[in-house]
């Protein structure tokens, strides 16, 4: 599973998502301000993007796993 697609219709170029991203893999589209993937391989299936975006503009592939990277702090 990884970010496929930001619905260009849906998105309203908020940038939450792009603020959310802990990876960096969401990027503003300079000319039509709107969400694009820039970065789909970076990735780490967290799903804030999907969470927050009050569009509902993000959806996901399931044809594509990358295992999550899982973090410990202490």
């Amino acid at each position: 599973m990884v970010v496929d697609e930001i619905d260009p219709a849906l998105c309203s170029g908020c940038g939450i998502c792009v603020n959310s991203c802990p990876m960096d893999v969401i990027r503003m589209n300079e000319e039509n301000k709107k969400a694009i993937i820039k970065y789909p391989e970076d990735c780490m299936l967290c799903g804030f993007c999907i969470e927050y975006c009050p569009e509902k503009a993000i959806h996901i592939s399931r044809g594509y796993y990358k295992r999550p990277i899982i973090l410990g702090w202490g």
